[in-house]
């Protein structure tokens, strides 16, 4: 009898301690940018519809720089008093998200 409980400890013993072998995996993650080139642009080329949206959405902002792209989106950076923003916009002067 003692002989039968001692054999099915250690069975019993065996299979726990191949069950806590740990599986090693890497994960790796792959970043992906995607960044659309811009081509600065003067003041004077920008379509009134967005040079209007930037008069009416920020009153008192001063346009510093901007851009255009091959999409005819335009990327405004523009200064009110001492913070800067940057804001996106299309040639028809609706604001896009970014």
């Amino acid at each position: 009898m003692k002989k039968l409980i001692l054999s099915a400890a250690i069975v019993l013993g065996s299979l726990s301690v191949s069950a806590a072998t740990a599986v090693i995996t890497e994960s790796s993650v792959k970043v992906m940018s995607i960044q659309d080139e811009y081509t600065e642009v003067g003041a004077d080329a920008l379509p009134a519809a967005v040079k209007g949206t930037v008069e009416k959405s920020f009153p008192g902002a001063k346009l510093e720089k901007a851009y255009k792209n091959e999409k005819n989106e335009y990327k405004l950076e523009i200064a009110h008093g001492e913070k800067k923003f940057t804001i996106f916009s299309d040639a028809a002067g609706n604001l896009i998200k970014k």
